[in-house]
């Protein structure tokens, strides 16, 4: 499995923080050809189902994710149950005696048909792309 860490530090409260990393559909603003989908009714809960639909066209696939741990403002895990993409994602967050908070995000991922010995270069890529997802959802001035 490929392993993802990414911290960043907002000048925005934890609560702040937290209700943009839970604001699923957004996701599909930050990821580039994404769309997320809610499967499930709010509120957010242990059990909430999104989607995450990657691709153009008929070149796309789906991220099905559950959530099976929530625990606001502090922490979220999320299982991935697609046929493409598996592993979980889980993020934290602690206020910082500043007003601002920390923000660590954590994922394990496999994704079908790609060796093990591929997983630095997924790892890698994981990185930058979940590093400028949360950078993105956490930046000044978003929604």
């Amino acid at each position: 499995m490929a392993h993802v860490r990414i911290v960043r530090e907002t000048p925005l409260s934890a609560v702040e923080a937290w209700r943009r990393l839970t604001d699923w559909e957004r996701h599909g603003d930050v990821v580039p050809l994404t769309r997320v989908t809610v499967a499930t009714p709010p509120p957010t809960a242990a059990g909430t189902v999104f989607v995450a639909r990657t691709g153009v066209g008929r070149c796309a696939f789906d991220d099905p994710m559950e959530v099976v741990a929530w625990q606001p403002p502090r922490r979220c895990r999320m299982v991935k149950r697609g046929r493409f993409v598996t592993g979980w994602a889980e993020f934290e967050v602690r206020p910082l005696g500043s007003g601002g908070a920390r923000v660590e995000w954590r994922e394990e991922l496999r994704v079908r048909g790609v060796p093990a010995v591929a997983d630095p270069l997924l790892a890698a890529a994981g990185r930058r792309m979940f590093g400028r997802a949360v950078a993105g959802l956490l930046r000044d001035g978003s929604p």
